[in-house]
Order: structure tokens, then C-alpha cells, then sequence
């Protein structure tokens, strides 16, 4: 991408504008997060709840360190080993992070991401950038451009091209409390790598209050209602006429399905995690009266695929 246009979004975000961006999760879009009225265009733009945190990308872990009010062990060791990449520590946060962005919370998400167009970004802006997915709250997140231009065009300044992400799928939402690390949302970095490294993380209790982002359990949805089954168990005998298929790798596949997406046929969890957004959005498009989606295995990346299926089943 050309230096003068990275400039220009870069001067956008440090004079309180939007830009939509592209990091290797989905496309992000970005507010200066140390610019309340401009984190507060965010939540205009998305029609997202206030309460609902975002996450800060910063270049680096020095960067995080200057919005953390502390960076333990657990947090020096996943920094270390999995940043740059799609992982958000929650951690207790300085001051100089607006209560806006953090929902009201003591705390805040934090990660770094490897996508260049992000790295280059976060360079020149020289500040911390908020940023969630870059759609219409409670639908599906954006892992092109087009999905971005059809959700925010109009309500934004600007939008850097990246081509399709890499990953598919949110980052990976571990919180380092005082009672211990937590699972907050399953995402690009499967639970067990984050446990090779620090030991089990504990579970949140869903019905709890909102320890960091992505805890809501109705998202990630596209307009069309969408039925969740386990893998193996779509009821094709009884398959109504004008129903999508959202299949894991094929072997189930019904011929009479108005449209049916296979999020691998290698049934490789990364293959899938980087399609399922896309998938669901060519069903949503697809004049379909109803999407049956599959399970796929919940390990690795699986996890973090069958969460975002069941929250977008309960939004639908």
C-alpha cells in the first residue's frame, strides 16, 4: 500500500476520524483510543452498546505496557509468544484509557496485530487505535473490503485495502485477573497453544457480568435465521425447500439444498475458521429462507468456530 495514503488515514485517526482497516482477524475499525469523542463515533457508526468494550491495538508491547497499569508474567510469556498475532490480553488499565472504551471497566483489551497494513498504521499514528469489527453490531464481521463499504458507507472517513484476512476469525480473548487467566472468547489462537504456554485458563461464566470484549452471547449474525446442528446430524431427509447448508466438509452435503457452503473439504479448522464469515455471508445473500449450519470438531480453531455459530443461532 502507498506511504501518502497510510499518512492520510493516519492523520484521519489522530484528528478524531474513523478508518476501517485490515488486520489478519477481520477488518477493524479505528478510532484514536485516546479520544473519547472519537471512540464515541465508533459506537455511533456500529449502533453498538456503550457498555460493550472494545478492544486497543498498539504496535508493540511497549506500547501496551504505556496503557496497562500492569503487565504480570502470564502476560510477558503470551506477548511473547503469540504477539504479533490474534490474541487481546485483558489487562488492568491506565487513566489515560477512556472509560468508553473499556465499558466502564477497570480493564481493557489489548493486542498487537501482524497484519503490515496494521503494523505500518499503528506506526505512524504514533497512538493507540481502538478498534472492533468493522460492521453493523451483532452481524457478521467483515473479512473483505466489499463486506466493510456495504455496512459502514457514509458513516466513515476511510477504508485502507488489504485483501481478504487471513485468520476469519476474531482474536482469541484471554483476561489475567487476580483470581487467575480466563477464557473470555475462543478465536484465532486455539485455547490449548495459550495453555502450552501459561497453564489451563479457567471459564467465564456466560450468564456473568462482562469481564472484557467478546462475551455477548448474541453476535456474529446474518440476517437470515440460522439453525445450529452437530456434526453429522443435518436432518436432510426433512430438508425444507429454500434452506442453505453451512457444511463442515462435505461429507453431509444434501443435493437438494438451495445453496450449500463447505467451510473445508480438507476438514482443515484453520482452512474453515479463514471461510466462515465469507460462507455466511454468500447464504445470507443467497435468498435462502433458512441456514442449517454444521458443527465442526471442537479443538483448535473449532472452538472458536462452533462460538460463533451458536451467538449468531441465537441472534437469528
Amino acid at each position: 500500500m502507498e506511504l501518502t495514503l497510510l499518512l492520510e488515514a493516519a492523520i484521519a485517526i489522530r484528528s478524531g476520524k474513523l478508518v476501517a482497516f485490515p488486520t489478519e482477524t477481520v477488518y477493524g475499525l479505528g478510532a484514536n483510543a485516546l479520544d473519547p469523542y472519537a471512540v464515541a463515533r465508533i459506537f455511533e457508526a456500529k449502533e453498538r452498546p456503550r457498555f460493550n468494550p472494545l478492544i486497543v491495538h498498539v504496535k508493540d508491547t511497549g506500547q501496551a505496557r504505556e496503557i496497562a497499569e500492569v503487565f504480570p508474567a502470564h502476560a510477558e510469556k503470551l506477548a511473547e509468544a503469540f504477539w504479533p498475532g490474534p490474541l487481546t490480553l485483558v489487562l488492568p488499565k491506565k487513566a489515560i484509557i477512556p472509560d468508553i472504551v473499556s465499558g466502564g471497566l477497570a480493564s481493557v483489551g489489548i493486542r498487537v496485530p501482524r497484519h503490515p497494513i496494521a503494523q505500518r498504521l499503528l506506526q505512524l499514528c504514533e497512538v493507540p487505535i481502538a478498534a472492533p469489527s468493522a460492521n453493523q453490531f451483532g452481524r457478521l464481521s467483515p473479512t473483505t473490503t466489499q463486506s466493510v463499504m456495504e455496512q459502514m458507507h457514509g458513516k466513515i472517513e476511510m477504508i485502507l485495502e488489504g485483501g481478504a484476512c487471513e485468520v476469519g476469525v476474531e482474536s482469541t480473548v484471554v483476561g489475567l485477573f487476580a483470581e487467575g487467566a480466563f477464557l473470555i472468547r475462543p478465536g484465532g489462537i486455539p485455547r490449548e497453544a495459550i495453555e502450552g504456554v501459561i497453564g489451563p485458563l479457567k471459564k467465564v461464566d456466560p450468564n456473568g457480568p462482562i469481564l472484557g470484549p467478546g462475551m455477548l452471547r448474541q453476535h456474529y449474525a446474518p440476517t437470515t435465521r440460522l439453525k445450529v446442528f452437530p456434526r453429522g446430524e443435518l436432518p436432510l431427509a426433512s430438508l425444507p425447500s429454500k434452506v442453505g447448508v453451512l457444511a463442515w466438509n462435505g461429507e453431509h452435503v444434501p443435493g437438494d439444498a438451495r445453496q450449500v457452503e463447505v467451510l473445508s473439504v480438507h476438514a482443515d479448522l484453520t482452512e474453515g475458521a479463514h471461510h466462515l464469515f465469507a460462507a455466511l455471508r454468500r447464504l445470507d445473500l443467497a435468498g435462502v429462507e433458512e441456514i442449517w449450519a454444521e458443527q465442526v470438531p471442537n479443538v483448535g480453531l473449532g472452538e472458536a468456530i462452533n462460538d460463533r455459530l451458536f451467538r449468531a443461532s441465537s441472534l437469528t
